[in-house]
């Protein structure tokens, strides 16, 4: 990251779309808290954080074969429940479907990293902000409540009828911004994910990108490298936020 790269962001950004699940809420937290008394009841012997990682892996694996096949766009609602039902059998967990149910539902009620609000509202002073997430419409809808921000724009993948990184969500995504926008092109996009997959996406469709490097990961050699890599919400509004 240097100051010509970050000047020229602040020059052409006029809209900061980000990923919600693991860049604006904490997913991993969030689910292993709800999840942890659930397999207590259970007499499960295992790692509640283990599980939730199986879980969120299953569930990121079965979205990308639904978009690969494309054969219609399964909701992510329902590659949730598959997802659960998969990991509970895993573990040698007996479960209900309600059970199962309940457990998807938790990702309406997650809460935003402890950096996030506080820097949204930096940001927002400069930029239009907005969410682009694999999540159903109805999912983000439930979930703004308990984010607490009010984002200019919500869009679900649903739109597009694919899971990202799929093109076809950066298009659609970026075609619903300049209708609500004007004078916003594609470049005047900035992505922002705590995902190297996510960033990878949007920026080969042509959207600048952020990667939030909260793991301390190495991005990889990929091709489509984000313009910026900051390792929170902190950074990002240092960074971008205009005195």
């Amino acid at each position: 990251m240097t100051a010509p790269i970050s000047e020229t962001l602040k020059s052409e950004i006029k809209i900061l779309t980000f990923d919600q699940y693991g860049t604006i809420v904490d997913m991993q937290k969030g689910l292993t808290e709800m999840v942890t008394p659930f397999l207590q009841g259970k007499r499960w012997g295992g790692n509640p954080h283990q599980f939730v990682t199986w879980w969120r892996r299953t569930h990121f694996e079965d979205s990308m074969i639904d978009s690969l096949i494309d054969r219609g766009h399964t909701t992510y609602r329902q590659i949730g429940h598959r997802a659960v039902s998969q990991v509970l059998s895993r573990a040698n967990i007996e479960y209900t479907q309600s059970e199962v149910e309940w457990l998807v539902s938790g990702i309406e009620n997650l809460k935003p990293f402890p950096d996030i609000l506080t820097n949204l509202k930096r940001l927002h002073q400069n930029y239009k902000l907005s969410i682009l997430s694999n999540g159903d419409r109805d999912m983000l809808e439930a979930a703004k409540g308990y984010i607490g921000f009010n984002f200019d724009l919500t869009i679900s993948v649903q739109e597009a009828g694919a899971f990202k990184p799929d093109k076809r969500t950066y298009s659609k995504a970026e075609e619903i911004i300049s209708s609500n926008f004007k004078g916003i092109e594609r470049t005047n996009i900035l992505f922002v994910a705590n995902h190297a997959f996510d960033c990878i996406g949007a920026k080969a469709w042509g959207f600048r990108t952020v990667f939030i490097d909260r793991r301390r990961r190495p991005f990889g050699k990929s091709p489509h490298q984000p313009d910026l890599i900051v390792k929170d919400f902190n950074e990002l509004a240092d960074v971008l936020a205009h005195a």
